[in-house]
């Protein structure tokens, strides 16, 4: 946890709040000291502990700056829940602005109705990644039933970008990219030639990160960090 944040700005955390508790026990912080902290999508800071007590700790929070997310929506086939925690986890630490989660041909149909989507758990994992990031911005993330829905939701503004390597024939590393930029990354048995038709008529071109077969959670995370590279945003 590189940052602690809050959904809203407050002044004191009761001591059994698992952030005072990686406060007290693992960054072992008292009055007069600081720790890095922000409101979600709204600021960032630091707060300096005024007071601990038996209840709880007390401090007070001095904006610095604004949360910053890159232009990047990214499209995302729906994988085994155990690796979409990954996956989301991940691409919110390297600052994506917008994740579309979509139902794919190939892709099987009960990973949309999983529990982490029906309870809200996903949005733990929003939060792992921004405080692993030690920012304070975290993106949006939209559902989407199939890849038309996706496609629509994503919108037509910049570089539109499909990763599929049986399509694909120019590598994403020598691409030229312009800003904002949607990435689409299909699921573990890829996308189909419906899929593919769908994305290229709607102005997709698409792309290659190498010549292996990647996971979805592993093209994520590549392809990201390429995608931004390319942007002069990493």
């Amino acid at each position: 946890m590189n940052i602690i944040l809050f959904e809203e700005e407050i002044k004191a955390l009761r001591l059994d709040d698992y952030r005072a508790k990686h406060i007290t026990d693992i960054l072992k912080l008292t009055v007069g000291d600081s720790f890095k902290s922000g409101v979600i999508n709204k600021s960032e800071g630091v707060s300096e502990i005024t007071d601990i007590n038996d209840k709880e700790i007390k401090f007070n929070y001095t904006e610095l700056s604004k949360p910053v997310l890159y232009p990047v929506t990214m499209i995302i086939a729906q994988v085994r829940p155990i690796c979409m925690k990954r996956i989301l986890r991940e691409a919110v630490s390297l600052g994506c602005s917008k994740i579309i989660l979509t139902g794919s041909d190939t892709g099987e149909k009960s990973y949309m109705q999983s529990n982490i989507y029906k309870s809200g758990e996903y949005k733990n994992f929003l939060l792992d990644g921004a405080m692993q990031s030690a920012h304070a911005g975290i993106p949006s993330v939209l559902f989407a039933e199939n890849v038309e829905k996706a496609i629509e939701l994503a919108g037509q503004e910049g570089s539109l970008i499909l990763l599929d390597n049986m399509a694909g024939s120019e590598p994403l590393s020598t691409a030229e990219v312009s800003s904002p930029a949607v990435l689409a990354i299909g699921p573990e048995r890829g996308w189909s030639d419906r899929e593919r038709s769908l994305f290229v008529s709607s102005c997709y071109s698409p792309m290659l990160l190498g010549s292996r077969v990647l996971r979805t959670e592993t093209a994520c995370s590549a392809g990201l960090a390429v995608l931004l590279s390319k942007m002069n945003l990493l």
